[in-house]
């Protein structure tokens, strides 16, 4: 098999996919490696959607948002038609393999190509950072900037019109984005699909921090803990004081990222070629207590990051 390596970035996309991009490229072609780009995801490897990354082609994207290489979803690599039509495509292009940027759905379908003898190594890359094994994903300490940015945008007039607001993180199955936005930006409640909120003593403490003479108070609501208006109506009834709800949406996936995710995105892309040259397929590459690791897929998509109880307890104490 020729040294020829695709890569791929799919599902959402998050900051920092380029600069991982970059990163597999240009260590790959400095190991001898043709790098393949496979455009909007998955979908590329049934549409024949491709392009020969270069040194240059590369170049200037390091600081850039989005995926160069587009992204999406795609539902027919699920099925086994779907599937085999994109297994044969990597077989007609003489790819050694792939190496899949992405979240959770990347790395589902990262262990059904390797099901089908494909060989695959997955980088983490989700705004959410709900990915089991590795202490932070691409793109994930971008959007808690950006997060926390408007966040504090918002409590300036919250502030100034006394007002309780309810910010929409997202995050639809996982509160990890919200909980960590709402310790920076000194939220004083945060609502996650973890924790069922108790209504009632929230209600409570907000109305005491006003009686306490707070001028304003910012809620951080999860996505994925259903309508953020129907939420604010509720707390609005319970405490009798004026809500407003702010949706932040796509802007967390937006945006420069942060050296910290350049850094990180840089270094997972470089550890997940090296892994591919020396032979060690199927893996997700990780970030574990500052180390760069790795872990076997079929090992990772079978947990669940637990969620960090701890730091909502920090929260609550300094929200008083």
């Amino acid at each position: 098999m020729a040294k020829k390596v695709g890569i791929i970035t799919s599902g959402g996309d998050a900051p920092g996919m380029n600069a991982a991009v970059r990163a597999v490229t240009r260590y790959g072609i400095s190991l001898g490696y043709e790098i393949i780009g496979i455009k909007r995801g998955f979908k590329g490897l049934l549409d024949d959607e491709f392009q020969r990354l270069t040194l240059r082609s590369v170049s200037g994207i390091i600081n850039t948002g989005g995926t160069m290489l587009h992204t999406g979803r795609c539902p027919e690599t699920k099925t086994k038609t779907g599937l085999n039509r994109a297994v044969k495509t990597i077989n007609d292009l003489n790819l050694s393999g792939l190496i899949i940027i992405g979240g959770d759905g990347s790395l589902a379908a990262g262990n059904a190509f390797s099901q089908k003898g494909v060989k695959v190594v997955n980088i983490p890359a989700s705004i959410d950072n709900d990915i089991y094994g590795t202490d932070e994903t691409i793109g994930y300490d971008t959007a808690l900037n950006t997060a926390v940015e408007a966040i504090d945008k918002i409590r300036d007039t919250a502030t100034s019109h006394d007002r309780i607001f309810v910010v929409e993180i997202m995050g639809r199955e996982h509160g990890f984005l919200t909980l960590d936005v709402g310790l920076a930006a000194g939220c004083e409640y945060i609502v996650v699909p973890e924790i069922k909120p108790d209504m009632k003593k929230l209600a409570q403490e907000l109305t005491k921090g006003k009686e306490r003479g707070k001028t304003s108070e910012i809620i951080a609501f999860a996505e994925g803990c259903g309508s953020s208006n129907d939420f604010a109506k509720q707390v609005e009834k319970l405490t009798g004081l004026e809500v407003r709800v702010s949706n932040l949406g796509y802007i967390q996936r937006g945006g420069r990222p942060t050296a910290r995710t350049r850094i990180l995105a840089s270094k997972f892309g470089y550890a997940a070629m090296n892994l591919f040259h020396k032979g060690q397929y199927n893996r997700l590459v990780c970030l574990a207590s500052g180390q760069i690791t790795s872990m076997p897929i079929s090992q990772v998509i079978k947990r669940d990051k637990k969620f960090d109880e701890k730091t909502l307890k920090l929260l609550r104490s300094l929200s008083i």
